[in-house]
């Protein structure tokens, strides 16, 4: 090979290739590309966080301001008062007895809508006949809005001429007035809401013991175990996982408890089913304190965060192995 030969054939090896950053402008042209297609991608995020800066992060920057003044309904120009309505708040009877309300309805209707949507699964699970007409009566009450379901448990419940009042009296027992005696009233919204919202925890846990798989059954057949020895071996401790997803999730939902209570009974008899919402309400609309209404709502907001936090890290406890 001639030495001019040799020459070109070590230039054409030492030369770039095309789309490499040579004098072409390959690579910056690629690169422009690049940073177009990145500004296109943007476009479809934007509406998004358009809506996301108004009607999130605005009201929240809004909300904390607002609970660190006086503003009121009726108008003014709103003073600056700091922490005095965390104070007033903190120190509030009334805040503390609505709180109060808030974990007893809690409670008197977490346990429930857990062990009665079990309850309905197994039902439906073991295979029972009409399977559909099942499915459709747990689930159907929880398709219906709120104010449907608080019309249809006041008329029930009314204290003279409910049909539940009337069939305790041809029982031979007396008349109770569900929404109007203070030891009732909350028992009564209680009732009112399981019916309502159990369909939910019901179609749940029908889904997790649908994905259970067979062979586990198979298997414990063959070994003899009869049908409460599978469901109290197999099924429930499958059901573990879903357990706390339902927990959490009613948990949060009866915290927040606000419509039913509100059209069924209003907070009364005397306050006693006055829930912490409602109060904020009230506060905020009847009593136009829109600050102090303010820093109610971000100390429950904070409420439920810790309540959140501590059941998941109670969960990854349970679920972490010894």
């Amino acid at each position: 090979m001639s030495t001019d030969a040799l020459t070109k054939t070590r230039e054409s090896s030492a030369a770039p290739a095309p789309g490499e950053g040579g004098g072409g402008g390959g690579g910056s042209g690629n690169d422009r590309r690049r940073r177009k297609r990145s500004w296109s991608a943007g476009w479809f995020v934007f509406p998004f966080l358009v809506f996301f800066v108004l009607f999130m992060i605005w009201p929240i920057v809004y909300g904390i301001w607002l609970s660190l003044t006086d503003q009121s309904l009726v108008g003014g120009a709103p003073n600056f008062v700091g922490l005095t309505n965390y104070a007033n708040a903190l120190s509030d009877p009334t805040a503390w007895r609505a709180l109060g309300h808030t974990a007893f309805f809690t409670l008197i209707s977490t346990v429930p809508l857990v062990l009665i949507a079990l309850l309905m699964a197994i039902v439906v699970y073991t295979g029972v006949r009409g399977q559909w007409l099942w499915r459709l009566a747990f689930f159907a009450p929880y398709l219906l809005p709120v104010a449907t379901v608080a019309m249809i448990w006041s008329w029930l419940l009314e204290e003279n001429l409910g049909l539940v009042n009337q069939t305790l009296a041809s029982l031979g027992i007396g008349s109770i007035g569900w929404l109007s005696d203070e030891n009732a009233a909350m028992w009564s919204v209680t009732m009112a809401t399981v019916w309502w919202t159990v369909g939910f925890n019901f179609l749940l846990y029908l889904s997790a013991m649908q994905a259970i798989p067979n062979h586990l059954y198979e298997a414990a057949s063959i070994d003899g175990a009869g049908p409460f020895r599978r469901l109290w071996n197999i099924t429930l401790p499958q059901l573990g996982r879903i357990t706390g997803v339902v927990l959490i999730l009613q948990i949060l939902s009866s915290l927040k408890v606000f419509d039913q209570i509100y059209l069924m009974t209003k907070g009364g008899p005397n306050g006693a089913t006055q829930s912490f919402l409602l109060y904020v309400y009230d506060a905020g609309f009847t009593g136009y304190r829109l600050g102090y209404a303010a820093a109610l709502s971000y100390l429950f907001l904070a409420l439920i965060v810790i309540v959140s936090i501590a059941q998941v890290l109670i969960a990854r406890r349970r679920e972490t192995p010894a």
